[in-house]
């Protein structure tokens, strides 16, 4: 669907200090991108993960010490066992500064419990009888990009003087973790994911520019061989690798290092948006021009990812030939933010009726 102008809107700033969160956080919203990660980190659940069914919490339902983080993000999908299925909360908690923080164990459970705490406030504001009342499970992931070697233990007992008759008072748990600069190619990419491929250019993001260039080159190319139905997976690769060329590299690299990219775009078969990112940086000046095509891209991926946000939580819940009945009033919204501000109205409606009134009341 080729994006209006009329549909553009002002993102917030990727500024540098910024953008290892802020980018990491917009990569994430794709399902697609969050099962990459699944696959590098934890192979062996990914296919009892229904990543089809997989929605970004409603950070309204968490409190506001969990809500201020920039940079985590949490999702629910349902996990199947055997004939049960039942939910599972992914935490990912995006760590990026060069310090190793010792005390990881003790935010990554303080994170845990904060989701744990405000799901026992639903069940009290919902009335939920105590029978039924059952913690969601959750999958901590931590998404590290630092440069340095991370040799910290991500538990409690790592930061404490344990006489071993005590041991067994000291809370423990699993923190899947994923150390981007010291993870080898082969793992990274042993799924042919595109998310992996990405990967391997962060790795060398602060590099010096011969190593930057055949990351670059490497990964391009090998995109190129993968199924033309990964079209869109691959554009939102060739979007971030832009950012982060613009955003870690060097101001008198960025034409060569884009020249890269441009040389695989037509091989690729990437939407005319992606093209024209490198068709409008060369008319008007390479940061200026891909940093307006890079906004008018990232809206439009925002928005259609809202809508199926939407979408998959009503058909969900609901019959999905009765959600068929309202999805053109939902795909006809522009606006972004109004689409972003019905996914936790979606979530949350107790009846199809309901929603719908939320919907024609806002208008489109």
């Amino acid at each position: 669907m080729p994006t209006q102008k009329t549909e553009i809107q002002k993102l917030p700033d990727f500024t540098i200090e910024h953008f290892p969160d802020r980018s990491a956080r917009w990569f994430f919203q794709y399902t697609h991108n969050v099962r990459g990660l699944l696959e590098i980190v934890a192979a062996e659940l990914v296919g009892s993960i229904d990543f089809s069914r997989l929605v970004p919490l409603n950070r309204r339902f968490i409190s506001d010490t969990l809500r201020e983080q920039e940079s985590d993000i949490v999702f629910s999908v349902p996990f199947r066992r055997g004939s049960k299925t039942e939910e599972l909360l992914i935490y990912i908690l995006i760590e990026h500064q060069s310090t190793v923080d010792v005390t990881m164990g003790v935010r990554v459970l303080s994170y845990m419990t904060e989701l744990w705490a405000a799901q026992r406030r639903v069940w009290e504001s919902d009335n939920v009888p105590r029978s039924e009342r059952r913690l969601h499970l959750i999958l901590p992931i931590m998404f590290y990009t630092g440069e340095q070697r991370w040799n910290t233990p991500l538990t409690l007992a790592g930061i404490m003087d344990i006489p071993e008759e005590l041991s067994r008072f000291v809370p423990t748990f699993d923190t899947l973790f994923l150390n981007v600069k010291e993870t080898d190619e082969a793992t990274l990419t042993k799924t042919d994911h595109p998310f992996g491929w990405l990967l391997t250019v962060l790795q060398k993001e602060n590099a010096d520019k011969a190593a930057m260039q055949r990351a670059l080159e490497r990964a391009m190319s090998h995109l190129n061989t993968l199924d033309a139905l990964e079209a869109e997976q691959k554009q939102q690769v060739f979007i971030y690798l832009l950012l982060l060329i613009l955003h870690h590299r060097p101001a008198d690299e960025h034409e060569e290092l884009i020249t890269i990219v441009d040389r695989h775009i037509d091989e690729m078969e990437v939407e005319t948006m992606a093209q024209s990112i490198i068709e409008r940086s060369r008319a008007e000046g390479i940061e200026q021009g891909i940093e307006q095509g890079i906004e008018q891209g990232i809206e439009q991926e925002r928005r259609e990812s809202a809508i199926r946000h939407i979408l998959v939580v009503l058909k969900t819940k609901f019959s999905a030939d009765i959600v068929n009945v309202l999805t053109p009033a939902i795909e006809n919204i522009s606006d972004v933010e109004r689409l972003e501000q019905l996914l936790p109205a979606a979530v949350e409606t107790e009846s199809l009726e309901a929603f719908a009134r939320i919907l024609h009341e806002g208008g489109s």
